[in-house]
């Protein structure tokens, strides 16, 4: 079977050794299932790729880095992408050009020599393009806008294994700034850095039983902070077991994250009212070097079998706050995370150049992960009720928070109205074979 496929990576096989690592990724919810795994050094590889699925008839799924999934991939072709990681500064001109497999944090140790930084995540080991390409909220994005924003322009290698270099004024352009990767493989892209090496941030954690109203405390203050500063707040219960911090086991716990991007002496004043809210179970603020931004979240890196729902949010009610906040108290259903963020600043304001980023009026965002090791099914009530509280401030999804598969009419919720027929005719008309298997599908539409 791989005799017809030829890269300068590996071919790998069911049963063959590495096989099942490539396929699974980081969510182990919903795995590919491939008939080949190819291993990718550069755009040819990408291309001989798609050739040979073209020849054959067969689906193409692409395995970033990130965290999300929907469906895996039934038979097919998976690309892997982690052996094509190279990052390109250009300082004078304060842009990058990333290859498909880098991980943010990769990103970040290559522009930290020069002062400047990209508009990454909270989790350094996910994927830049994947991230990108689903818009992007990130650690200073209330500073700065979307990652998506701050594309140049980008590689992509399109179903019929055709190279193109996409530019400001097409249509593609637009598209794939937010729109995912219905329409193809970016195998690289250039971003603009901004002059970011470090900043004020980590997490404060607070005892709810001790602090109760530390949401309305953070949900006051986020009404009052400047554009620099960005922040979520997550609600959790620690189980009572040794493979936790001493301090946080049985514990029903609001971690707040601060990123801002100013002087630690404006960060240590703008947070007083947080920490005011109640004893404080641990403090980890500090000024720290960009390189080391991981920190404010400090996401888990094994991987994990997850499910998520997720909204964005025209505002908070502080009666749905305390439904919430029980919602993932010591008797939920499995190990769950609520997490808030807050957006606005420049988040709301459109780019020069118009990308299909919507909801840009919205003021936070409401993310709800679970832990699915004994199935989907323990904890699907959980994540109904928490849309359900916020069903009236709900304004549309972000694709890059939505973990799981999703319905034709939940992709569409991520986009504003008018520009789904534009996103599903040039999906008819660079992919009308329906190649490429993606987390979030766009649908071709033959327009008439």
């Amino acid at each position: 079977m791989t005799k017809a496929l030829t890269t300068n990576g590996p071919v790998l096989l069911p049963g063959t050794n590495g096989f099942d690592e490539e396929a699974t990724g980081y969510q182990l919810n919903h795995p590919h299932r491939p008939s080949l795994i190819a291993g990718i050094t550069s755009t040819q590889d990408v291309r001989d790729a798609v050739a040979y699925a073209n020849r054959t008839g067969a689906k193409v799924a692409v395995q970033f880095s990130g965290h999300g999934r929907g469906a895996g991939l039934e038979g097919g072709v998976l690309i892997s992408t982690r052996r094509m990681s190279g990052v390109r500064v250009d300082p004078q001109a304060r842009t990058a050009w990333v290859e498909a497999g880098a991980s943010w944090q990769q990103v970040v140790d290559a522009t930290a020599p020069h002062g400047l930084a990209p508009l990454s995540g909270s989790s350094p080991g996910v994927g830049a393009v994947s991230y990108t390409l689903n818009g992007g909220i990130g650690l200073l994005g209330r500073r700065y806008g979307y990652a998506s924003d701050w594309v140049r322009r980008f590689e992509l290698v399109t179903a019929d294994g055709g190279v193109q270099e996409v530019t400001p004024g097409s249509e593609l352009f637009w598209a794939l700034r937010g729109g995912g990767g219905s329409f193809g493989m970016v195998t690289g892209m250039e971003i603009g850095l901004v002059p970011v090496a470090r900043l004020y941030g980590g997490g404060l954690t607070f005892d709810l039983a001790q602090a109760p109203d530390i949401m309305d405390v953070w949900h006051e203050w986020t009404r009052t902070v400047p554009e620099d500063m960005t922040s979520a707040v997550s609600v959790l219960s620690y189980p009572d077991a040794p493979m936790f911090p001493e301090h946080l086991r049985g514990r029903h716990v609001a971690q707040v994250q601060i990123s801002y991007a100013g002087s630690a002496e404006d960060g240590a004043r703008l947070v007083r009212p947080l920490r005011a809210a109640g004893p404080v179970l641990a403090d980890k603020l500090r000024e720290l070097p960009f390189v080391e931004s991981g920190e404010v979240f400090d996401e888990p890196k094994q991987p994990h079998p997850y499910r998520s729902e997720h909204r964005l949010l025209n505002g908070l009610d502080s009666q749905a706050l305390a439904k919430l906040v029980s919602l993932a108290g010591p008797s939920a259903p499995a190990f769950s995370v609520i997490a808030l963020r807050h957006l606005g600043g420049a988040l709301a304001r459109s780019p020069e150049i118009p990308s299909v980023v919507a909801h840009r009026d919205a003021a936070y965002s409401l993310h709800v992960l679970s832990i699915v090791d004994n199935g989907e099914e323990v904890v699907r009530p959980l994540l109904e009720a928490a849309m359900a509280l916020v069903a009236g401030q709900a304004i549309g999804r972000l694709l890059a928070q939505s973990f799981g598969p999703m319905t034709e009419d939940h992709v569409r919720s991520a986009f504003a109205p008018g520009d789904w027929p534009r996103l599903t005719a040039l999906k008819a008309q660079v992919d009308p074979d329906r190649r490429w298997h993606v987390n979030h599908p766009i649908p071709g539409r033959q327009t008439a």
